[in-house]
């Protein structure tokens, strides 16, 4: 299985994932930057920097499989449950 690394940038900063994970799929690490970005929120809170903020995964060679911003963890409403009256 592939290793996906998590890397954040603030502004021109790059904090580096020097370990990654190993997951099965680019979904899975898809999955994965989202509930890192949640957590982080949550825990160091909405910060005007953290906002800015993206999650860069790379791949094993260094190429940027996927850009995650925080904002789209706050927006993405998908396990939200909807409550019908």
């Amino acid at each position: 299985m592939p290793r996906y690394f998590f890397n954040t940038r603030i502004g021109d900063e790059l904090i580096s994932d020097p370990d990654g994970e190993v997951l099965r799929d680019p979904d899975r690490a898809w999955e994965m930057a989202r509930a890192m970005i949640r957590e982080l929120l949550k825990t160091e809170g909405t910060d005007g920097a953290l906002l800015n903020a993206t999650i860069e995964v790379t791949d094993d060679e260094g190429e940027i499989v996927l850009e995650f911003p925080f904002t789209e963890a706050i927006l993405d409403t998908t396990d939200r449950s909807i409550t019908r009256h």
